[in-house]
C-alpha cells in the first residue's frame, strides 16, 4: 500500500495548493470520520451522483446498495469519482471575496468493481455495520439468500485522487485588517442525539451499548 495517493491531471489542485494532501493518513482520517458520500458515474454519455455510505478497508473503499439500482449497474468496471466532504465552520471575512469555509474532503477516482462472492460480500457487510456500531451484526437476524442477492456491493482501489483541507481564520487583505468589521469563524459540528427506540420494539428489550455510546 502507498503512502501517497496518485497525482494526476485531474487529481491535482489547481488552486489553493497549500491546501492539497495527497498522504493516506490524511486521506483515511477523513475516510473513516464521515460515512456519507457522494459517488459521479456516467450513464449513456450523461452525469449523475448519488448519495450513499462508504466505509474504507485498507487500500479499498466499499460503497453499498439495491441490486436493482441503474447506478450501481452502471458504475460497475466503470470509471466512477467518489467524494467525502466534512463541513467544519464558516470562515466569515471582511470581504465577501474571502468569505470560506474550513472543511475536509477526499476525492478519489478510479473503476469501480463488483464483490461477487457471497462469503466475501457477507463479510464486507459484516464489517460495514460492526464498524459503526460495534458488535450489532453479531445480534442480529441472520441474512437471508434474497438479502444478500437483493444487496450490491461496489469497491475501489484507494489509489488516484486527493485530499483538500482548510482550517484557521480568514485570509483577508492586509489593507481590510483596519475595517470595523467583525470577523472570524462560526464553528459546525454534527451531533449524535439521544436514540429513539422503535414503538415496537418487544417489552423487556435492553438498548445495546453500540447504540446508547455511539458517537462518530
Amino acid at each position: 500500500m502507498s503512502d501517497t495517493l496518485l497525482s494526476t491531471d485531474r487529481s491535482r489542485l489547481r488552486r489553493s495548493h497549500e491546501r492539497g494532501h495527497f498522504d493516506r493518513a490524511t486521506v483515511d482520517a477523513i475516510l473513516d470520520a464521515q460515512p456519507m458520500c457522494s459517488v459521479g458515474y456516467v450513464i449513456d454519455g450523461r452525469p449523475f451522483v448519488t448519495p450513499t455510505l462508504q466505509w474504507r478497508e485498507g487500500d479499498h473503499v466499499y460503497w453499498h446498495g439495491s441490486s436493482a439500482s441503474r447506478a450501481l449497474r452502471n458504475s460497475r468496471d466503470a470509471e466512477v469519482c467518489l467524494n467525502v466532504a466534512i463541513l467544519d465552520g464558516f470562515v466569515m471575512a471582511r470581504s465577501g471575496m474571502h468569505h470560506s469555509v474550513n472543511s475536509r474532503s477526499v476525492t478519489l477516482y478510479g473503476t469501480a468493481f463488483k464483490v461477487e462472492d457471497p462469503a466475501e460480500k457477507l463479510e464486507r457487510l459484516t464489517r460495514f455495520v460492526n464498524g459503526l456500531f460495534p458488535g450489532r451484526y453479531e445480534g442480529l437476524r441472520p441474512d437471508h439468500a434474497q438479502d444478500l442477492k437483493a444487496t450490491t456491493v461496489l469497491g475501489m482501489q484507494i489509489r488516484e485522487g486527493s485530499a483538500k483541507v482548510r482550517t484557521g481564520p480568514p485570509g483577508d487583505e492586509e489593507a481590510d485588517y483596519a475595517l470595523p468589521i467583525w470577523a472570524g469563524v462560526i464553528p459546525v459540528r454534527t451531533e449524535v442525539g439521544e436514540p429513539v427506540p422503535d414503538p415496537r420494539n418487544l417489552p423487556g428489550v435492553e438498548m445495546p451499548d453500540h447504540v446508547r455510546n455511539f458517537r462518530l
